[in-house]
């Protein structure tokens, strides 16, 4: 007979990947994971994980047994959110994602802030990319996706996905201190932008798809050299002299010496909002977006 406790704990391992994420996710130590592992081995009669380098990956079985087990994590999950939801209680679990900058920035205050207020509920949290995170959305994976839009090219989201946007802010041109530009007071126009070395984000990302739609309306095929997820490292690359960003106003902190921030003559700007499944409104979920909306609206960073 599988022992539940042993099933919600390798589902854990397979939705992150790694006995340390599942660790991370679950609040126990790698050691516990890996004894539930092995115990629900034994169970099955058959292994589950095997190594992987300096990791493990799932068998065939292991991954025959992890899509029973993230649909039944997935159902529970759902029964206490409804059961919750009965009685208005922010209470169970809370899975939310997050893209790097909004969790930096922001969603730390705003755990600190749900737990202390509610004792009772249990947020889980992953960062990642919004074309990742969405999927994990429609799935009932995750009950909440912080994400971001850029103006120039707008991101789209499938049926049965709302967005409650929070804020909207300036994007500048980062170039290092050295650079021909960074004298110039005037705003940069895009069409000047051409024979520069870029670092942004990696492909399919929405900042790098951005970076290329917006240069090449203004006939710029952006030389991206270095694909970085971190708004942090694209600055120090800046810094370096190596190569020039498109950096929103919330990715800006900390600013290392010898970067200049500039305005573009076309305007850029990026949104971030809150995605959450459509006629879902859990108490913990609406408490999140409430709290995570009043920590946006009082932000206001030094520039």
């Amino acid at each position: 007979m599988i022992v539940w406790e042993r099933l919600r704990v390798f589902a854990a391992v397979a939705e992150h990947g790694s006995i340390s994420g599942a660790a991370a996710a679950l609040h126990i130590t790698g050691s516990a994971v890996t004894q539930h592992v092995r115990k629900l081995e034994r169970e099955v009669r058959c292994p589950l994980v095997e190594p992987d380098g300096r990791g493990i990956r799932l068998t065939t079985a292991g991954r025959v047994l992890a899509d029973t087990a993230l649909h039944v994590a997935g159902t529970i999950a759902e029964a206490e959110r409804d059961l919750a939801n009965l009685h208005g209680q922010i209470v169970g679990p809370l899975r939310i994602g997050a893209i790097a900058t909004a969790l930096r920035a922001h969603i730390p205050q705003v755990l600190h802030t749900l737990t202390a207020r509610h004792p009772r509920l249990t947020p889980t949290l992953r960062d990642g990319e919004v074309v990742d995170m969405i999927p994990a959305l429609r799935s009932r994976h995750l009950d909440a996706v912080v994400t971001e839009s850029w103006s120039t090219r707008p991101s789209r989201y499938p049926p049965g996905i709302h967005l409650t946007e929070l804020i909207r802010e300036d994007v500048h041109l980062a170039v290092p201190d050295g650079h021909p530009l960074a004298s110039r007071s005037a705003p940069i126009p895009l069409a000047d932008l051409g024979d520069l070395a870029w670092v942004s984000c990696p492909p399919g990302t929405d900042p790098h798809e951005a970076l290329v739609h917006t240069l090449r309306g203004h006939n710029v095929d952006a030389d991206v050299r270095y694909c970085v997820t971190d708004y942090t490292t694209h600055l120090l690359l800046v810094a370096a002299g190596l190569a020039v960003a498109l950096v929103p106003r919330m990715a800006r902190h900390p600013q290392p010496d010898g970067v200049r921030f500039l305005r573009t003559a076309s305007s850029i700007t990026r949104t971030i909002g809150v995605a959450t499944v459509e006629g879902v409104h859990t108490p913990a979920v609406d408490a999140f977006v409430a709290v995570l909306r009043d920590q946006v609206a009082a932000w206001s960073p030094e520039l």
